[in-house]
């Protein structure tokens, strides 16, 4: 299992509208980054995730698990753009914000601290349980 963080405006898509999809989950579509697209290819089914509000908030609110692989970006006729779908798992217990992450020194290397910008990125395991466990919520 790999572990990812999906990054969204929360007035575009917030985690309530994830949450609203209930199992079925939602296409991560629109993503117009090659980086971004090539981790998406890399992930598989049952992957988990970090669903992360950007702009004004900067926290981790929430985990999704990847519920279907890579395919063709329903947004686009452009077929250099793929998607994966996203499924909500749990909230966080403590929302984990931008600031604690780049606070803590475990999180140092982790691409948020240092790519802020990239909407759809890896995290370690050790990262993924850091940032659990600052969260209050069981990785």
């Amino acid at each position: 299992m790999r572990y990812w963080l999906f990054k969204s405006e929360p007035s575009t898509w917030g985690w309530s509208d994830q949450v609203a999809r209930g199992a079925a989950g939602e296409e991560w579509d629109g993503v117009r980054n090659y980086q971004a697209r090539n981790h998406m290819r890399e992930m598989k089914l049952g992957d988990l995730g970090f669903f992360y509000h950007s702009q004004k908030d900067k926290e981790i609110v929430g985990i999704v698990e990847i519920c279907a692989e890579a395919h063709p970006d329903s947004s686009t006729d452009d077929n250099r753009w793929e998607c994966v779908d996203i499924k909500a798992v749990r909230p966080m217990v403590k929302p984990v914000s931008l600031a604690m992450c780049k606070s803590d020194p475990r999180l140092a290397d982790m691409v948020l601290v240092h790519n802020t910008r990239l909407s759809v990125q890896p995290v370690t395991p050790q990262e993924w349980h850091v940032i659990c466990q600052l969260g209050d919520t069981l990785a």
